[in-house]
């Protein structure tokens, strides 16, 4: 594995609250459901219920979690009469879900034995 070491690189905003920005953008990702819901809109739009329907959470989970993912702008909302349709709003967001399963396949055992991060909350658990 290469570590770009170069000075002249810049990965991170210079300003402590664009850095602070760059981490709210991972906890975004940080909830398991949240990640699902997120891999299950990228092929195509879907309700609400389809969405509960396929992670198998609470219907009050399942638009927390949307709510939360189209506050941050990686989900877009289609209202059509009584129902929300939900898509993921920048084709850059499958990108990033294939790229951080590589990671984290990659650095498994790891992560496995990491025990700074403490483990996913239940979840029915509030965010």
């Amino acid at each position: 594995m290469t570590c770009r070491t170069d000075p002249s690189l810049v990965f991170l905003p210079e300003t402590d609250s664009g850095v602070e920005m760059v981490a709210k953008f991972f906890r975004a990702l940080g909830d398991p459901g949240r990640l699902r819901l997120l891999e299950f809109l990228l092929t195509s739009e879907h309700t609400v219920t389809e969405c509960v329907n396929h992670v198998g959470l609470s219907q009050g989970r399942v638009s927390s979690h949307l709510a939360c993912l189209s506050d941050c702008g990686y989900v877009q909302v289609r209202r059509s009469g009584r129902f929300a349709h939900y898509k993921v709003a920048d084709p850059r967001v499958a990108d990033l879900v294939v790229l951080a399963r590589s990671l984290a396949a990659d650095n498994a055992a790891a992560l496995a034995d990491c025990v700074r991060i403490t483990p996913a909350r239940s979840a029915e658990a509030p965010i």
